[in-house]
């Protein structure tokens, strides 16, 4: 039992999640709150930053899950929180605070992708919008000559108060300059640029062309170098598309594997049944057992080179795997005649040659039924061996037909 679960509950999983599942909890939250996108929910990112840098590390984990946030803020495992943009950038491959720096913004993207188009491959049109250096002022925000020292912050970029708190005490108060934005330069209003109005840089559509190969896999990062936001003086950042797998209605994927239930009827488990699956690139293969074959209730059957093309691999296919779930029906009571035929056809049932010693109708150290329940027990047995001679009878009526 975990002490508490305000972390698990940030990120909206269970305690027992693995490791895969925090990340693709952690990719869709992360962009959703992400502040470029929601200016208003930076606590929220924060929060949610804070909640996946713990429980993404074993360590951190264990250690909150036996003392809570207090013993990961007490410096039981280094102590403190990272910057939440540093670790977005670090999952998402766009590097850490000095590599931004450097660089300009990448612009992340989440793609919803069906199950089908990660088994055959698919090429998708994405249109975004990304900033881009204005052309027609070449980036300068204005005229030639036009732009000048920001005189608040002497061109810093930040400016600083001073308030007096008490006798001989002042408190310093750094914040971004706001004549200038923190650009520490400023250009009059006159000689703005007309496309830009000064800023820049100016919004541009761009239309992808995604290509989806055989085999990529769920939260799988397709990254366009270069094509990101444009900031002056910057090396453009990247274009990232996080691929979101859907659901799928019939079948469930596990790394290469393809997962299957399949429901067949008792006479199909004793006596044998062929069933058509369609693969998801539209073929029909038939899954076939032989009479004599018993497929139990939750048995389990692995098709070799069905499963998912392995990535860069297209021609190497994982599993299918499928899981038998057979099937009981409601039947109505057979005669008398039949349930002596079945007990004739079937092994022999112990029996018990009672004494003195043993009392009828109960024994010791089992629980016994009660009459409200004994109807309800005798018709589920009733139906179970109504169902077993309807098979016997069938198999023994496909018999005396071939004979």
């Amino acid at each position: 039992m975990v002490k508490e679960t305000t972390y698990y509950d940030v990120l909206g999983v269970k305690p027992n999640a693995s490791a895969e599942e925090l990340k693709k909890a952690y990719r869709k939250l992360a962009l959703k709150y992400h502040p470029d996108k929601n200016p208003n929910e930076g606590e929220k990112f924060k929060q949610i930053s804070q909640a996946y840098e713990v429980l993404s590390d074993p360590k951190k984990r264990e250690l909150y899950d036996k003392g809570g946030e207090q013993a990961i803020k007490e410096g039981g495992s280094g102590g403190g929180f990272g910057s939440p943009m540093d670790i977005f950038d670090m999952f998402f491959g766009g590097g850490g605070r000095m590599q931004r720096e450097r660089r300009g913004k990448n612009v992340v993207h989440q793609l919803s992708v069906s199950l089908e188009d990660m088994y055959n491959g698919a090429m998708r049109k994405l249109a975004l919008q990304k900033n881009i250096i204005c052309d027609k002022c070449e980036g300068r925000g204005g005229k030639k000559g036009a732009v000048e020292c920001c005189p608040n912050c002497r061109g810093t970029g930040m400016q600083i108060r001073i308030h007096q708190i008490g006798p001989g005490m002042v408190q310093q108060i750094q914040s971004v300059c706001i004549e200038c934005q923190g650009h520490g330069e400023r250009i009059s209003p006159k000689d703005r640029c007309k496309s830009c109005n000064g800023r820049k840089i100016v919004r541009e559509k761009k239309i992808l062309e995604v290509h989806i190969d055989k085999g990529m896999k769920d939260g799988q990062k397709i990254t366009f170098h270069g094509e990101g936001d444009q900031e002056p003086g910057l090396e453009p950042g990247d274009i990232i598309i996080v691929l979101d797998q859907k659901d799928h209605s019939v079948f469930t994927r596990r790394d290469e594997d393809l997962l299957l239930s399949m429901d067949i009827q008792l006479v199909e488990a004793l006596c044998g049944f062929q069933k058509p699956i369609t693969t998801l690139d539209n073929r029909t293969i038939i899954i076939t057992s032989h009479p004599g074959q018993v497929v139990e209730h939750g048995a389990i059957k692995c098709v070799l080179n069905e499963g998912m093309p392995i990535y860069r691999r297209p021609y190497e296919k994982g599993r299918l795997i499928i899981e038998f779930r057979v099937i009981f029906q409601r039947v109505a009571s057979s005669p008398q005649i039949r349930w002596s035929l079945l007990e004739k056809l079937l092994p022999t049932r112990q029996e018990i040659e009672e004494t003195e010693e043993m009392e009828t109708g109960g024994i010791s150290g089992l629980r016994s039924i009660s009459k409200a329940k004994t109807p309800l027990l005798m018709e589920k047995c009733m139906k179970m061996m109504s169902i077993s001679l309807e098979v016997v009878f069938s198999a023994r009526h496909h018999k005396w037909a071939s004979e």
